[in-house]
């Protein structure tokens, strides 16, 4: 029964993802050839020259990918993928303006219809809000496609090389994207020649990355902390009084002195730190702290936001 109802969960967050990723694309994005990169932008190219739909062209594109997801990332993530395709391909042409109208849902198609240019596009916004679009088409782009990859699926695509860097090499979904995508950004304006389309191509990249980090990972809500201190007793102690963190010492050397140290280490949440700076400053004001994000953490008094891609058990 609990693995009957975490299917279902991970099945309707792909279809949520998928959602707004559909409609970032055939509201947004599309209309103005605006293109993060990824199978999505080469369906533009498809759409503008040959009318081919947006999402019939994703299927198209994904079909020799998805064999390499079978092998790369496993059976699991492979289905997930092929089912994240599937979900993003038919809403992106079910949401789309054409389609809404054949449906019903629009009685008046003249309220999305614009001339951009002298060609004549369907959007929700017009052509003098193509700031807006290309902003609101990121937001929801990163967020579907964050939520797709935080639930094991995919849109397929790129998907399935970033999934594969980040098993592999650990680099962030958004860092992925920005390596592989860039080609096919470059790809799109030598096409439609017209170079503000790479500018908006990477900008909508940029704030697509960001967003599906954000959506898929979470925010770093932990922090690292490394002291180095003459006082690293006193301060563990404190730690364990105040803070009620553990902590962990690593043997080191001064490089200039040559002297044997200890290295405290803690990891504790973003409120804490404020309090970790006092008493560390009341005891030692001149230790040596440094601060960093932790992404993730596994352990006790803390959850765990790691992705496992490969969907194994």
């Amino acid at each position: 029964m609990k693995n009957w109802k975490g299917t279902v969960i991970h099945h309707l967050g792909i279809w949520t993802g998928a959602l707004l990723f559909a409609l970032s694309y055939s509201w947004f994005l599309v209309p103005y050839k605006i293109a993060p990169g990824g199978v999505g932008g080469l369906s533009q190219i498809m759409y503008h020259i040959f009318n081919i739909p947006v999402g019939l062209s994703m299927v198209l594109f994904n079909v020799p990918l998805f064999v390499l997801s079978f092998f790369l990332l496993g059976k699991r993530f492979g289905t997930r993928s092929i089912y994240g395709m599937i979900a993003t391909a038919i809403l992106t042409d079910v949401v789309s303006f054409p389609t809404l109208v054949k449906l019903g849902f629009i009685k008046d198609i003249t309220k999305y219809t614009w001339m951009d240019g002298g060609e004549q596009v369907l959007a929700l916004l017009g052509p003098g809000d193509i700031y807006l679009s290309a902003i609101a088409g990121s937001v929801l782009l990163g967020l579907g496609l964050g939520i797709i990859f935080r639930f094991g699926g995919s849109t397929g695509g790129t998907d399935i090389p970033v999934a594969f860097i980040k098993q592999k090499t650990g680099m962030s979904i958004g860092t992925g994207y920005w390596v592989v995508e860039s080609f096919i950004i470059l790809t799109v304006g030598i096409v439609f020649h017209d170079v503000k389309l790479v500018i908006w191509g990477y900008l909508n990249l940029f704030m697509t990355s960001k967003i599906t980090d954000l959506a898929s990972e979470g925010m770093p809500y932990v922090k690292g902390v490394y002291v180095i201190s003459s006082e690293t007793d006193a301060i563990k102690e404190q730690i364990y009084n105040k803070i009620n963190r553990g902590v962990t010492f690593f043997k080191a050397e001064g490089g200039y002195t040559g002297k044997e140290m200890n290295v405290l280490f803690c990891a504790i949440n973003r409120r804490q730190v404020s309090l970790m700076r006092t008493l560390i400053k009341e005891i030692d004001p001149k230790a040596f702290v440094l601060l960093t994000d932790v992404h993730d953490v596994m352990g006790y008094g803390f959850r765990s936001r790691n992705l496992d891609l490969t969907g194994s058990e």
